[in-house]
Formats: structure tokens, C-alpha cells, sequence
């Protein structure tokens, strides 16, 4: 399975209560923060859900 890299590029500050839940859930907590997942259907569908606060590389 492939790896992706999740940056976190604009703040949660005034956004949906999901979509802070959702940042949550990645492992993003600050902005500039990285983290690696594998690139799962559950993972994929939570960026996606988020895809405008976040940037995302494959590995």
C-alpha cells in the first residue's frame, strides 16, 4: 500500500466542528504539522473531507 504525506497549510479556526474532528483524527493538531499515513480508503476519504486546509504528496 502506498504512503502519503499530510501537511496541515491553513488553520481550523472557524471551521465545522467535523472538520476539526477530522484534522484531529489525521494526527493534525498546528499548522505546518506533517504526518504519514498509509493511503487506506478511510484516510483517503478524510482528506478529502478536509483537502482544502490540507496539502497531501505521495511517498
Amino acid at each position: 500500500m502506498a504512503k502519503i504525506r499530510v501537511k496541515q497549510v491553513k488553520s481550523q479556526i472557524g471551521r465545522l466542528q467535523n472538520q476539526k474532528r477530522t484534522l484531529e483524527a489525521l494526527g493534525l493538531r498546528k499548522m505546518n504539522q506533517v504526518v504519514e499515513h498509509e493511503a487506506t480508503p478511510q484516510i483517503l476519504g478524510m482528506v478529502n473531507k478536509v483537502k482544502h486546509l490540507v496539502s497531501v504528496e505521495e511517498i
